[in-house]
């Protein structure tokens, strides 16, 4: 028995003996992880490890649990397994967090002079790095990862001496990896260094309350394989 083809059409392709056991899922997506830093955090020669507490569990100076804006991540530290992902952004955002106790609410405009010193600190004296358990690999400067740009805003002072307006730490023009990814396959156990020279100054006591939070976001996309058989 022929099969019914339409004339002119070419060879039939072969079909498969077998039916794929797997496929692959592509697209984009962002890790991010967050670290606090209390009022009267010393900074100088500090070194902070991202990406290590996963959501639900404490750490990276939050006394208590992660939540979705702190972190994605579902296990610290580590990529999944039948995932990977190509890593082609980097940016950092410095958030201004009122730290009373355990309580944190991260919603504090860099609006005084006072603020504005805590932002210009970090962004100026803190640089990102690699840590692959063994290896050690630096990336850039907070100043040039992305939302590490510098700072943006603007703030005034009226006759009553009362100080409105806001300044944040801007969007970067310099990104990292854009040419060349950094590949994450699967089980890959890593974590982002925040680290401070000995020039940076500590986080003011004098405010009591006020913090800051950097927060660090990896742009990329990610192949996960999804078994059907």
């Amino acid at each position: 028995m022929q099969p019914l083809v339409s004339p002119g059409a070419g060879p039939i392709p072969g079909v498969p003996s077998q039916q794929p056991t797997n496929l692959f899922r592509f697209g984009e997506i962002t890790l991010y992880s967050t670290q606090l830093f209390a009022p009267g955090t010393a900074l100088a020669n500090s070194s902070s490890r991202l990406f290590a507490t996963p959501l639900g569990a404490q750490g990276q100076g939050y006394s208590t649990s992660l939540t979705i804006s702190e972190t994605n991540l579902k296990e610290g530290g580590r990529i999944p397994s039948g995932q990977a992902y190509d890593v082609y952004g980097v940016a950092t955002q410095v958030i201004g967090a009122s730290v009373v106790g355990s309580a944190v609410t991260q919603d504090l405009s860099f609006a005084t002079a006072a603020d504005v010193a805590i932002l210009q600190n970090i962004v100026s004296n803190g640089a990102l790095s690699w840590d692959f358990t063994q290896t050690k690999v630096n990336i850039c400067p907070v100043m040039s990862a992305g939302a590490g740009g510098g700072l943006f805003g603007a703030v005034s002072t009226n006759a009553a001496a009362a100080t409105t307006g806001a300044m944040n730490n801007g969007n970067g023009g310099i990104w990292m990896y854009r040419k060349h990814p950094v590949a994450l396959p699967g089980n890959t156990t890593f974590a982002v260094l925040l680290e401070f020279g000995s020039r940076a100054a500590a986080i003011p006591n004098a405010e009591a309350t006020t913090g800051a939070a950097v927060r660090v976001v990896l742009l990329g996309y990610y192949k996960s394989v999804i078994e059907i058989g």
